[in-house]
């Protein structure tokens, strides 16, 4: 049934009566400026789902439109956006940021092109808007999780060339589009369903908040902001106005980066010696975006975090080298510092995540059960109050959680969904990797789920997908189940690992995608059908994109030339490293491992014990779990967007939490936007004319001697 205030057209939320006093007689000027302010006022006080509130909501199937598969079809051009073929530093969710720009750009002149076929027959709303994006991210993110600049190319015969040692014929698996499209589909499908049954709980109940995901809402809304809306319309100029700041920033940036280790990026601005242990402010205003996003408890726990890590315990390890571990190992070998690195990493994720997991799934039969007893059929109300803190959900929140909730996916499609694809996967996949018996893929589908959720809630504190983590995890396991008893053991963890990455990134994305569609009021439904054609053309476009790379570059994957395909070799190596064993592991990891797994169940139930009042002062393990991996470079990136927005709403409370997120959207999306153009510079070969590097002064004195003799 048609919600009867979506029928009211939408400049009536805009009109105004002429004032009169309640004996009908004219009110004087004076009066009539005061109530005319009075209402401007109002208007200015309204919430983002009262501006839209008379905006009529198109049903879950208005929302997937022609105009929208014409504007999905023009995006999946730029799918040359491959950063896994470069040598990087960072992965990020922020291909939403790429696709709202070229929709802004590519889709008004398809939606016109539409109007005068008589084609479009409804206007071009947010939530069509947001089905267009999540298509494009889902076809986006099988570039990244794909593997083609890890696990994939780590099987080929270039790869293994480099570890002469290990180049055993069945070990080597060269690229081939035919068996990557299927093992893709094979791989990626699943992630569709293995966290879907929790999205309710991860959107609302959690309160996850998915920075990337919020800012696309933002950028979606600001842009379909009926006319007449003062707040809104100053919130979409404040949102324009940092955009562009950080779209230029970057740009500045850029003509300083001719070469490695040059650049802003790369400012020492602690000392040298912090700078050495990633202890430095990488001037990202993308990720000064995200602080301002995130709780601030969050951005206190990634900077414990690193100091914890970067801070004391590598450094520490770090004066065992040559007594703990090989002295001289580059400092990538899974058999040096490294290993801690990883594993230790992965200890602390898994102890959260399943600590989390455990909770969720006891919450759901609880109240499964309740349900039952009961007899009720109604909706679940937002757990602990809204955002903004209040007991009591805002209108907005009220709004979104009903709709958001009314086209319902039901639980059994979503496992059945999964059980019927990993009977595919299952029985398929060794066909395509015979050393990947049926039993290894099995193990990994059930544990899948879990890691899916770990993945799926770090990301929505942090924004940052773990991916490379948890295949690292797949590697080392299935490759030291496999052995080299017989050979294969090495391509077994590495085909293993895009099993477990593909559904546990897939899984990560779709819950970004649900809060981008949870804040726009875009229909579930009609998202995932999205995510699945998104995720068709991913695992076609993806390879296509890969065999350009492969064979327009002889020298892909050779140390030195243009695209150098580090993690390929990385990857390759923990398979190695599997093989051999666990004990070729460096001395005291697992013990480092059991203890930060149990530390992190512990302080996940003792913030459940102290109560809400002071969880907020305890750390998050998972949030302390991800520098300890990638570095502490952007934990001050993080922690100083937290503190512009306390200082912030100590000034002026109200104006933060109006401009707040228009602000943290605008950093986040302007960097995040210029990454594509860069990119394109550096496919076509073009160099920054400035190297700005900082050395110590002893190391001046020499670099100056030498420059002087030549």
């Amino acid at each position: 049934m048609e919600n009867k205030d979506d029928s009211i057209e939408d400049n009536t939320i805009y009109e105004s009566e002429t004032p009169s006093d309640l004996n009908g007689l004219q009110v004087s000027e004076k009066d009539k400026k005061l109530e005319e302010e009075e209402d401007e006022e109002e208007k200015e006080e309204l919430s983002v789902e009262q501006i839209f509130e008379h905006k009529k909501l198109p049903t879950w199937q208005k929302q997937l439109t022609v105009g929208a598969c014409g504007g999905i079809f023009s995006f999946s051009l730029f799918q040359l956006h491959y950063h896994e073929a470069r040598p990087h530093h960072r992965y990020h969710n922020f291909s939403q940021c790429f696709c709202w720009a070229f929709r802004v750009l590519l889709h008004e002149d398809w939606t016109k092109l539409l109007e005068k076929t008589g084609w479009l027959k409804q206007p071009f709303t947010r939530q069509e808007n947001t089905i267009i994006q999540i298509c494009v991210i889902t076809s986006f993110g099988i570039t990244f999780s794909g593997g083609f600049g890890n696990y994939f190319f780590g099987m080929s015969d270039a790869v293994a060339k480099q570890t002469p040692n290990y180049d055993s014929p069945l070990d080597v698996k060269n690229p081939q589009i035919g068996w990557m499209m299927g093992y893709l589909a094979l791989a990626s499908f699943v992630g569709l369903f293995s966290v879907l049954p929790l999205r309710k709980i991860m959107i609302i109940d959690y309160k996850l908040t998915y920075p990337s995901g919020t800012a696309t809402a933002h950028l979606i809304n600001s842009f379909h902001t009926p006319k007449g809306a003062k707040l809104a319309r100053k919130q979409v100029k404040t949102l324009g106005k940092f955009f562009t700041f950080s779209f230029l920033w970057g740009f500045f940036q850029w003509f300083f980066t001719s070469g490695n280790g040059c650049g802003f990026a790369n400012f020492p601005t602690f000392g040298l010696e912090a700078y050495a242990n990633t202890f430095y402010f990488d001037f990202s205003v993308i990720y000064v975006g995200v602080g301002m996003i995130c709780p601030h408890i969050v951005n206190v726990s990634v900077l414990a975090g690193g100091i914890l890590s970067w801070g004391i315990l590598w450094p520490l390890i770090g004066t065992k080298n040559g007594e703990w571990y090989p002295a001289n190992l580059s400092s990538t070998s899974i058999n040096g510092l490294q290993g801690y690195r990883v594993f230790i990493t992965l200890a602390m994720v898994l102890g959260d995540g399943l600590y989390n997991f455990t909770k969720v799934v006891g919450r759901m039969l609880i109240n499964m059960s309740q349900e039952i007893r009961d007899k009720r059929n109604g909706i679940l109300p937002v757990a602990d109050g809204d955002s903004s803190g209040s007991p009591f959900p805002s209108y907005d929140d009220e709004r979104r959680t009903k709709l958001f909730l009314k086209d319902q996916i039901p639980t059994w499609f979503a496992l059945g969904g999964y059980i019927i694809l990993a009977i595919i996967s299952i029985i398929t996949l060794p066909f395509i990797f015979p050393s990947l018996k049926w039993y290894y893929v099995l193990v990994i589908y059930i544990f899948a789920p879990i890691l899916a959720f770990c993945n799926a809630y770090g990301c929505g504190l942090t924004d940052w997908n773990q991916i490379k983590t948890y295949g690292a995890l797949a590697i080392f396991l299935i490759s030291a189940w496999a052995g080299s008893s017989q050979g294969g053991g090495i391509l077994a963890g590495l085909a293993a690992c895009g099993v477990l990455m593909n559904p546990v990134s897939t899984a990560s994305e779709l819950m970004q995608d649900f809060k981008t569609g949870y804040l726009t009021l875009a229909s579930p439904r009609a998202m995932f059908v999205s995510q699945v054609i998104g995720t068709a053309m991913g695992c076609v476009i993806g390879p296509c994109v890969f065999w350009v790379f492969y064979n327009a570059f002889s020298d892909l994957g050779l140390p030195g030339s243009q695209y150098p395909a580090p993690y390929a070799m990385v990857f390759r190596s923990m398979a190695i490293l599997g093989v051999e064993g666990i004990s070729a592991l460096p001395q005291h990891c697992l013990e480092f491992c059991l203890a930060f797994f149990v530390a992190s169940v512990l302080v996940n139930a003792i913030r459940d014990t102290v109560g809400k009042k002071w969880a907020n002062y305890i750390p998050i393990p998972m949030a302390m779990a991800i520098p300890f991996y990638i570095g502490s470079y952007f934990t001050i990136d993080m922690f100083l967007g937290s503190l512009i927005l306390l200082v912030w709403k100590k000034v002026n409370k109200a104006k933060a939490d109006l401009y707040g997120p228009a602000v943290a959207s605008g950093l986040i999306c302007g960097d995040g936007i210029w990454t594509l153009p860069s990119s394109l510079l550096a496919l076509a070969r073009v160099t920054p004319p400035i190297c700005m590097k900082f050395l110590s002064s002893s190391t001046n004195v020499r670099v100056d001697a030498f420059l002087a003799s030549s």
